[in-house]
């Protein structure tokens, strides 16, 4: 919707669906490595070496309902909620910490260079919607998020790739996310958008 009103509407309205763009599978195979990594953490019971810092208290711990958490981590069934009209506001998530009776998201990001001043800013909207959908659907959450950032560092000598970590906590607003839900919910409501971006143009839907 962000990008692009014109085709976020003619996609919810099935008239057609912008084509994904190319995905490299190298942070999708990062991400995979880091859930079974944590998994094992949780097994456990202690946090892994990239978040246990000053930046957490001793309350707080990797979420342990594994059972529940494949369901919130999988991309065809996530954490979703359904408004009073049966609207669906679904997202899945990386990982979840609990902190006594809260929830806080966790959210692993492979970045190919060093962090900028505004880097976690890119994911404020979808931390927001995370929380969001939490609370929906009746859980407590912190107001923060945290952003598990791996970057490459070097190449060992046995061949190996060394990421340094960088673990940011970023406040998250959860009436933004609902801005953003209400806000898409009157596009569509509307008639399509006229302005149109480059893949509305491509195939003619302009």
């Amino acid at each position: 919707m962000l990008e692009c009103q014109r085709c976020f509407w003619l996609t919810q309205h099935k008239i057609w669906k912008r084509p994904n763009g190319i995905f490299p599978s190298l942070p999708s195979g990062m991400d995979s490595i880091i859930k079974i990594h944590f998994d094992r953490f949780r097994e456990r019971k202690t946090l892994p070496p990239e978040i246990n810092n000053d930046m957490l208290d001793n309350r707080t711990s990797l979420f342990d309902d594994k059972q529940l958490l494949e369901i919130w981590r999988n991309n065809f069934k996530g954490i979703s909620w359904t408004d009073n009209e049966g609207n669906i506001l679904k997202g899945a998530v990386d990982d979840i910490l609990i902190k006594e009776d809260k929830l806080i998201v966790l959210d692993y990001k492979t970045k190919g260079f060093a962090l900028k001043n505004n880097s976690a800013s890119f994911y404020q909207n979808q931390l927001d919607i995370y929380n969001f959908i939490l609370r929906k659907n009746g859980y407590k959450t912190e107001d923060y998020a945290f952003l598990l950032f791996y970057i490459p560092k070097e190449i060992s000598k046995s061949g190996e790739i060394v990421f340094d970590t960088n673990l940011v906590k970023v406040n998250t607003n959860i009436k933004n996310a609902e801005l953003l839900f209400l806000g898409a919910l009157a596009l569509l409501d509307c008639s399509c958008p006229k302005q149109t971006c480059e893949w509305c143009r491509s195939i003619g839907q302009s």
